[in-house]
């Protein structure tokens, strides 16, 4: 699709950046236009209600007029007491209508507004959560909630208040002309003469302020991503002393940020300065003509009436100017909230996949070649087997490929050549969600969700009780700092386990993985914060929860490691080792360095 393509002119290393404005295509696209008229269809029972009650108000607030006319031509100048009595009545009683069904009108309309923003952030959310690694890897985490919130919050009154008003303006334009015509003809021409004009000026500025406002919505996400990036890193920033630099970026975001708000609002205002000044002017002429051109002069009740319809005529008019203004700013929003629902699921169930009934643990990776960027290998022709029952440690340098094998296997990412085979069923083929329920996965970042420490186990199963959650945490040894806790299970934690250690965090992300009672167990730097004490007891329980399991550990640690079944050793993207720990030793080669370099340590 041709915004796809435009979209791809942006590299991953660009993207991922908070000074670096994301693309967007200057014209209105069609795609979205759908979209938008899709989530309308949706609450068309609203709308529609409301349209209806908003025509009935317009009509009741336009027959005022003719009632004042009637009063001022007629019973004043007959001292017609009873006739004026009457007219001031109907007056009241068409202001009465006109409010009451107003007020209803605007409770369907937020119903209906609700209803779409609903719908939209939940589509949104949902998207979100399908997407692979690589969506996420490719862009600042800040430019990506800021449009599941701010942005959808800002697009609200546009697709709902916005699309009514702009039917009801539209609908009271044509109900006021066929007034303002059936009052005097002459007037009511002077009246719309200046709508041309307007028209022309509206459309020859639309392209520079759909403009300036994605010029806002660019800079708004890159000050949205450096603030979530700063408040995620402010213990770096604190430790070396950064806070003055930091300040001064922010600084200058903000004001880069300021500088294309004001120039959006100097071009909006602009549209609505012009059509405030060819109002006055035609509102203006409206009683030269009724004064001094018509003959015979116009009378003072039909001035009245035409001056009051000239401004109900242009009041509308004003009210489109506005409402275009908001269009244009939602569209710009709307833009960066449709590309993100229409970014490809990478990752997803092929069709007619299968489901694992039980995962005996049989796994094999035959070669298996891998890149993130569709150009730098990270593996190269991986092929091994491992067992059910097997642990198979996977050791090597930093960066050689080990974590991306067990991602593979999760399959966080999709292969470019080679399968991976789990109980002999290629993983591309069977359904994501039989495949990982089966799996137990540790990554190196142990992520805690805000909650209790027992809400935070119960994550690995959600249906799990006290007692399950109790043993596991046991069998881990993570009950021991977990009881010394001022509530014990019920402890409240912040965001990302703020509150307690590293190595606690640890404990509990390893409980977490635990609980589910995988049939593939994959354990990524699992005692990497774990102290030499607190890994003692997690050995133990590793053990225990290994039997029957077929695991594969990712550790620098020999303790973690020299027992397992099988040991690879990764470097480059290659297997270039493999056996038992024995073996490997035997061997004296990779392994064997990397083991003495740790008992010099």
């Amino acid at each position: 699709m041709f915004w796809r393509k435009k979209r791809e002119q942006k590299t991953a290393k660009e993207r991922n950046r908070y000074d670096v404005d994301e693309y967007l295509d200057e014209k209105v696209s069609l795609f979205n236009v759908k979209r938008v008229l899709g989530y309308l269809i949706k609450a068309q029972g609203h709308l529609k209600l409301s349209l209806i009650f908003s025509i009935l108000s317009s009509i009741a607030s336009l027959v005022g007029p003719l009632f004042i006319k009637t009063a001022l031509d007629e019973a004043v100048p007959n001292k017609d007491v009873k006739q004026l009595f009457m007219m001031g009545v109907y007056l009241t009683a068409s202001i009465i209508i006109s409010v009451a069904l107003s007020t209803i009108r605007n409770i369907l309309v937020a119903k209906a507004g609700a209803g779409i923003i609903h719908d939209i952030r939940q589509d949104l959310f949902a998207h979100l959560q399908k997407l692979s690694f690589n969506f996420f890897d490719s862009r600042p985490h800040g430019k990506i909630f800021v449009r599941v919130v701010p942005y959808v919050n800002s697009v609200s009154d546009a697709l709902s208040n916005g699309i009514i008003n702009f039917v009801i303006e539209v609908l009271n334009i044509f109900f006021i002309i066929f007034f303002m015509y059936q009052v005097d003809p002459h007037l009511a021409t002077v009246t719309v003469i200046g709508l041309p004009l307007l028209a022309l000026f509206i459309w020859t500025i639309k392209p520079a302020q759909r403009r300036a406002w994605q010029a806002v919505s660019n800079k708004g996400a890159n000050l949205n991503a450096y603030v979530q990036e700063s408040i995620d890193g402010v213990r770096v920033t604190q430790a070396f002393d950064r806070q003055k630099t930091n300040l001064d970026i922010m600084s200058n975001l903000t004001e880069e940020r300021n500088h294309a708000w004001m120039k959006a609002i100097y071009i909006s205002n602009t549209v609505w300065f012009s059509t405030e000044s060819i109002s006055q002017l035609v509102w203006s002429f409206v009683y030269i003509m009724g004064v001094y051109w018509m003959n015979p002069m116009a009378s003072f009740g039909m001035l009245l009436v035409m001056g009051n319809y000239a401004w109900r005529f242009w009041q509308p008019i004003i009210n489109l100017a506005n409402i275009y203004n908001t269009f244009i700013t939602a569209m710009a929003y709307l833009d960066r909230i449709f590309d993100t629902i229409a970014e490809p699921i990478t990752i997803q169930d092929v069709p007619n996949a299968t489901a694992f009934p039980f995962v005996r643990g049989h796994v094999e990776f035959k070669n298996v070649f891998f890149s993130y960027d569709g150009k730098r290998k990270i593996l190269k022709n991986i092929s091994f087997n491992a067992h059910p029952g097997q642990s198979i440690a996977i050791v090597g340098p930093t960066g050689a490929g080990k974590t991306t094998i067990v991602n593979l296997l999760s399959r966080f990412y999709n292969i470019e050549e080679g399968q991976i085979l789990v109980d002999g069923q290629d993983i591309m083929k069977v359904t994501l969600h039989s495949l990982r329920s089966q799996m137990g996965i540790m990554l190196q970042d142990s992520f805690l969700f805000t909650g209790t420490i027992a809400d935070n186990i119960r994550y690995g199963k959600l249906h799990a009780t006290d007692e399950e959650i109790r043993a596991t945490a046991k069998t881990l040894g993570a009950n021991h700092f977990i009881e010394k806790l001022p509530q014990g299970y019920d402890t409240e934690i912040t965001e990302r386990g703020g509150g307690i250690s590293s190595g606690e965090r640890q404990l509990l992300a390893f409980t977490r993985t635990l609980i589910s009672n995988p049939r593939i167990l994959i354990l990524d730097e699992a005692t990497s914060s774990i102290d030499t004490s607190t890994e003692q007891l997690v050995q133990e329980g590793i053990r225990t929860l290994m039997k029957g399991r077929t695991s594969f550990i990712i550790a620098h640690r020999l303790s973690t490691i020299r027992n397992c079944t099988k040991i690879l050793f990764i470097s480059d993207g290659e297997i270039v080792e493999s056996g038992t720990h024995e073996e490997l030793m035997a061997l004296k080669g990779r392994y064997y360095d990397l083991c003495l370099a740790q008992y010099k340590e």
